[in-house]
């Protein structure tokens, strides 16, 4: 099978979220199944310094209602995969992905650019894979211009995964003079939505996650998107994300102790003290380190952390250390605590991925009290090191973490159901109370966690079971 993997981000070369872990670990499974893939995403910024490494592939003129603007196509290969760079200066020179007054232009342009690249080098592909709001226009542009173009186009299909549904691509309906044609698809709420356009024109739509699928059809948690979700519920999936297992290895990567499943007891140790001692924390042994590193958003329930955190600190419960950055009123708070605690408290803003495995390494336990999760990689990856994860049951969470039972031993991390911050404070205390009380059982619990596989064969697998699904169509 032949498939073409478009996204806004794609690691290691540009990543501001879950999307580009996928974008990168889900085509090197499709491909270790024998299936060609390609992945195409934006010539940013910062990946200019891998120009070098770059073949040109030529240059073709999208047009968008008034305005013509150049693209230029540029490849390499890495972990065997084909990337495709799609540069425009004045549209992709910049420090950040999204968040620009220009947006809707800017992805407008990304959409066509796929289709001319595929003229431009008579490589076509069976499925065209979008991801998220900003390939949410790609079976509209299939639909409206392309397949009449050529046979090739015409036999293509169209996936679309939403990984985030919160954001949508929702512009003023003057954004549609860009599209060269008028419809009322991509119209929600009187603007222009990208998503709702990939949800109405997909030939299939799924969620990363079983439970995220069943949520988002849900008032709460659709985002205004359940009603044209509903409509096309008999073409909605949910496949749950895998973990590249080979990029997260406490046997592999770059640790003060490289460890696994059957010596993680002395590995995780020595990984904590070293940790510890370098990050300047108080370091008694019997006091458990608790980590969050995630995009500092609402999402990730900070705002009923933010009312608990600091009576456990108060107490010298823990030690926590926190990795990441976002919203400033959260950056702000992080800060705070940690000049008001420096011995319990390290924040770092931003992201190292060097200091990012060393954390989930060192860490007793893992923090992602979410108000909604369409699926979460991190939770995984602190399971993968044997961090146990503390979680709200919501989207992918409810469907990775199984939480401990104190009557059978079984469980993999804690978890609680109502986001509420007396929740999450008590299920923070029963970790901590296992975590003193019950060397056997927390012991038991990490190995249990550092068990689970949550491989991206299993993943790819069902995907190309669905892309085959739509090639019979």
């Amino acid at each position: 099978m032949k498939i073409l993997f478009c996204s806004g981000e794609a690691y290691p070369y540009s990543k501001s979220g879950g999307l580009a872990d996928v974008a990168a670990a889900l085509p090197k499974a499709l491909r270790q199944l024998g299936h060609d893939v390609t992945i195409i995403t934006p010539y940013y910024q910062q990946i200019k310094n891998h120009h070098h490494e770059m073949t040109a592939c030529g240059e073709r003129t999208i047009t968008m209602g008034i305005y013509e603007k150049k693209a230029s196509y540029y490849q390499l290969v890495h972990d065997g995969i084909p990337y495709v760079f799609v540069d425009n200066d004045e549209f992709f020179d910049r420090k950040r992905y999204y968040g620009y007054e220009d947006d809707a232009m800017r992805f407008t342009f990304f959409n066509f650019s796929i289709f001319e690249y595929m003229i431009l080098t008579n490589d076509y592909p069976e499925i065209i894979h979008a991801n998220d709001w900003q390939t949410g226009l790609i079976p509209f542009f299939l639909d409206v211009k392309y397949r009449s173009l050529s046979t090739k186009f015409s036999a293509m299909k169209t996936l679309l995964s939403i990984h985030n549904l919160e954001k949508q691509g929702s512009y003023p309906l003057e954004t549609e003079k860009l599209f060269n044609t008028k419809n009322f698809t991509y119209i929600h709420m009187d603007r222009v939505n990208f998503l709702k356009c990939g949800i109405m024109r997909a030939n299939a739509i799924n969620t990363v996650s079983e439970n995220y699928r069943n949520e988002i059809l849900t008032r709460f948690y659709g985002f205004t998107l359940d009603g044209p979700l509903k409509a096309r519920q008999s073409d909605l999936y949910g496949i749950l994300n895998g973990l590249d297992q080979d990029v997260y290895d406490p046997m592999k990567s770059n640790l003060y102790q490289n460890y696994n499943e059957n010596n993680f007891l002395e590995g995780k140790q020595i990984n904590k003290a070293m940790l510890i001692r370098d990050l300047k924390l108080d370091d008694d042994p019997s006091r458990p380190l608790v980590s969050f590193i995630h995009r500092f958003a609402r999402q990730k329930g900070i705002d009923i952390l933010m009312p608990v955190l600091e009576d456990f600190l108060k107490e010298h419960a823990f030690n926590v250390i926190i990795l990441g950055s976002g919203d400033a009123l959260y950056e702000q708070f992080f800060s705070e605590m940690q000049k008001k605690y420096p011995l319990h408290v390290y924040y770092e803003n931003g992201f190292n991925q060097e200091l990012m495995h060393k954390i989930y390494a060192a860490s007793d336990l893992f923090l992602l009290p979410s108000l909604f999760e369409p699926c979460g990689l991190n939770q995984m990856i602190a399971m993968r090191y044997g961090a146990l994860p503390i979680v709200r049951e919501t989207g992918g969470l409810k469907d990775t973490v199984t939480p401990y039972n104190q009557f059978t031993g079984v469980g993999v991390g804690f978890a609680f159901k109502n986001y509420d911050a007396d929740e999450l404070a008590d299920a923070m205390k029963q970790a901590i109370q296992l975590y003193h009380d019950d060397l056997d059982a927390w012991r038991n619990l990490i190995h249990q966690a550092m068990h689970v596989n949550h491989s991206l064969s299993k993943m790819a697998k069902k995907y190309v079971d669905l892309y085959q699904k739509l090639l019979q169509q």
